[in-house]
């Protein structure tokens, strides 16, 4: 069952809408997936490093991309390159219990629902991001999605920007072969010149930006939690 074409631009979708969906990259639909695309000139000097989103349960984008702005259906930096379905079994979407109450009418003295609605998390992670400042290195699209897959529990939580990292990297499918030769031919480019015209002194260079780059996100990460923003 495809989504409504009609109500794409509605955040909430009806608890009527099938468990899985059908991915349809040629209308960027990927429904609860989690998106990567490459970034301008970063990717191609480390290509796995990328711009990522999360999808509604209809298959529509979303990615932190500004300050104060959450984009939707507009993936900021073009076409999904890799993604990454992800299985409702393993979420556990448990909120304070008056955490939705104000929007969705449930009150504290009502028996909890076993679980919300996927797109009930992710908005209200949206709403969260939308009064928050982005910065590169300290809250970015990885906080974004990392904030969502957190709050639905995906895996028992725990995410963070490393970790996404390395699932989209191990585990993100290519949505084709044109979308893998998009990824990897501006490093291919960039690297064959940088050899041919800079030798040593371009590998010095790429180690030293891939380093620093790296270690920034996993000393944010791992040693000052407070650094990087989820």
């Amino acid at each position: 069952m495809e989504p409504n074409v009609d109500s794409e631009h509605h955040f909430m979708v009806e608890q009527s809408v099938p468990q899985t969906m059908q991915i349809d990259p040629r209308r960027a639909r990927f429904p609860c997936c989690i998106v990567w695309t490459p970034l301008p000139v970063i990717s191609w000097l480390v290509p796995f490093i990328g711009h990522i989103g999360i999808c509604r349960e209809d298959g529509v984008i979303l990615d932190f991309a500004g300050p104060n702005f959450v984009c939707v259906d507009n993936f900021t930096f073009g076409a999904v390159a890799r993604y990454i379905q992800i299985s409702k079994e393993k979420c556990c979407i448990s909120p304070h219990p008056d955490a939705y109450r104000s929007e969705y009418g449930y009150e504290q003295d009502e028996p909890r629902r076993d679980a919300l609605i996927w797109d009930d998390a992710i908005q209200k992670s949206t709403q969260e991001f939308q009064h928050r400042s982005y910065n590169l290195f300290t809250c970015n699209c990885h906080s974004f999605v990392a904030n969502n897959l957190n709050r639905l529990g995906f895996q028992a939580g725990g995410w963070n920007v490393v970790n996404i990292a390395a699932l989209i990297f191990l585990k993100g499918r290519w949505v084709n072969k044109a979308s893998m030769v998009r990824s990897y031919l501006p490093f291919v480019i960039v690297f064959g010149l940088g050899l041919t015209f800079g030798g040593w002194t371009f590998l010095t260079f790429l180690a030293f930006f891939t380093f620093v780059l790296v270690g920034w996100f996993l000393f944010g990460t791992y040693c000052f939690r407070n650094l990087i923003q989820l």
